[in-house]
C-alpha cells in the first residue's frame, strides 16, 4: 500500500502516515528508492491488533 493508501484507511493525510511511519508506530515500510510501501497484509493484522505503536521505547524519543 502506498503512503496515500494507508492516509485514506486511516482518515488522515499522507504527511501524518509519514509522522506515523518515522516514529514507529505504524508496521515497518518497505522502501524502493523515494517509494514507501506498507504491506497490505501488516497493515490490516496491525489494525486487527488495535493499531499497536511498533517502535521501541526509546525511538524518537529525548531524555
Amino acid at each position: 500500500m502506498s503512503v496515500d493508501d494507508v492516509a485514506n484507511e486511516l482518515g488522515c493525510s499522507s504527511r501524518h502516515v509519514r509522522r506515523l511511519i518515522d516514529r514507529g508506530k505504524l508496521p515497518r515500510p518497505i522502501r524502493l528508492g523515494s517509494l514507501v510501501r506498507i504491506l497490505r497484509a501488516d497493515f490490516d493484522h496491525w489494525l486487527q491488533a488495535g493499531c499497536p505503536n511498533l517502535g521501541s521505547a526509546s525511538r524518537g524519543r529525548r531524555s
